[in-house]
């Protein structure tokens, strides 16, 4: 994996912490200077300090949305390369989000290998396939997952959430991950 040229500076928002800490740890030791933040005041506040060569921002944040904090990065510094990562991904919002300035969207769960070759990618290669995909099952137990940690682990208000029945969901949260 090639290394950050030039400015290696990354700022890095996401409102979950845990993921926040481990991929700042992981963008660290993959050469950028990672300064995080959990929110989108706390993400344009570090961006009035110092506009980052690189960004990597969640869509939906506790205050808002993150295409704000692409938006203002990109007046700031138009030479930024920014990554949105969501959890709620689809075709409109990949689109709003190219069109701000971002140079790719992912899909969470991406890893720190993803994120990184995402932001030195050079513009007009294309992306690899992956070499072992997620299955459909496995993408849909992640993303009820997602939600229900989102519903601080509420069963009824993930079913509400989800559009369905909570016995559904229970057999399903009561199973392993599908591989």
């Amino acid at each position: 994996m090639p290394l950050p040229v030039g400015d290696p500076s990354l700022l890095l928002i996401d409102d979950d912490k845990p993921f926040l800490q481990r991929m700042s740890r992981a963008l660290d030791q993959r050469g950028f200077r990672v300064s995080t933040a959990e929110s989108i005041a706390s993400g344009l506040s570090a961006l009035e300090d110092h506009a980052p060569a690189h960004a990597v921002v969640d869509m939906r944040l506790s205050d808002g949305n993150g295409l704000d904090v692409v938006a203002a990065l990109q007046r700031k510094r138009p030479d930024a390369r920014v990554i949105v990562l969501t959890g709620y991904g689809n075709i409109a919002t990949a689109v709003t989000a190219v069109k701000l300035g971002a140079i790719d969207y992912l899909a969470k769960p991406a890893d720190a290998d993803d994120v990184t070759a995402a932001l030195l990618r050079c513009s007009g290669i294309k992306v690899e396939l992956p070499d072992n995909p997620m299955s459909a099952d496995r993408v849909r137990w992640e993303h009820i997952q997602r939600v229900y940690e989102l519903c601080d682990r509420n069963v009824s208000e993930t079913a509400r959430r989800l559009s369905m029945h909570r016995r559904t969901l229970q057999r399903i949260l009561a199973k392993r991950a599908p591989r």
